[in-house]
């Protein structure tokens, strides 16, 4: 379905925000299947939701081929093309909760501090990495208890698992194989959920070219995710 582009906005070297007209209320840590054009290229692109409200969905984004270039030309009132709200997000948590990106993996974790922040019994910190300009610090920092912002490095370093009840994480895989490490070493691997990354074919479970090998056999990180226990991803480690 089409859907009027209401603001893209360029923030730094690699980083874009687009907002659209839609109304479908996804959940935290959910994604849609992208695209502005007719034939090419074939594919859309999944990308996590941002944020969304009553009448808005918005997409942190980061320039990494044709398809998220092609994204940075749509300007307000021109129209993009969304599926419905795609795959199974965020558990819903309480007790206190850290939350963990690196990269464009931080984009799921906005909607997801941002509707737990204020929750009664519960804590929100942020842990955000960036290898270029940092971006949206105020904005993260708005719904959230803490924020740490770190440029270079390794995120994972800042963090004690043993003082979380939940971890919920989104971003390169080594980052999110070193933080299943870190917990597992201080006994909380139970408590870290990670929302995987793939190459999308279709973004419904019908193609396979999302498979995944986990604990329990092949999933779809489309269909079956892309939020997964650490556990179920990590096994072999």
């Amino acid at each position: 379905m089409n859907h009027e582009i209401l603001e893209n906005r360029q923030l730094n070297e690699n980083f874009w925000l687009m907002k659209t007209a839609c109304s479908d209320h996804p959940e935290p840590g959910q994604f849609y299947m992208l695209r502005c054009w007719e034939h090419y290229p074939l594919l859309s692109r999944p990308i996590s939701v941002f944020d969304a409200d009553e009448n808005s969905v918005s997409f942190l984004y980061k320039v990494v081929g044709e398809g998220t270039e092609r994204f940075t030309k749509l300007r307000r009132g021109d129209s993009i093309t969304l599926s419905r709200p795609l795959g199974n997000g965020f558990p819903k948590v309480s007790g206190k909760t850290a939350m963990v990106g690196g990269g464009v993996g931080i984009a799921p974790l906005y909607l997801a501090s941002k509707t737990l922040f204020g929750t009664a019994g519960t804590s929100v910190d942020l842990f955000l990495g960036f290898s270029g300009t940092p971006v949206l610090e105020q904005e993260y920092a708005a719904v959230s208890d803490h924020l740490e912002v770190k440029l270079g490095g390794y995120i994972t370093d800042d963090i004690d698992p043993e003082s979380y009840d939940v971890i919920l994480a989104c971003g390169p895989m080594v980052m999110m194989k070193a933080l299943y490490q870190k917990c597992l070493k201080h006994g909380k691997a139970d408590a870290l959920y990670v929302s995987m990354e793939a190459r999308m074919g279709c973004g419904i479970g019908v193609c396979l070219g999302c498979s995944l090998e986990t604990e329990s056999g092949t999933k779809r990180v489309c269909k079956d995710g892309p939020v997964f226990r650490g556990s179920e991803v990590f096994f072999h480690e």
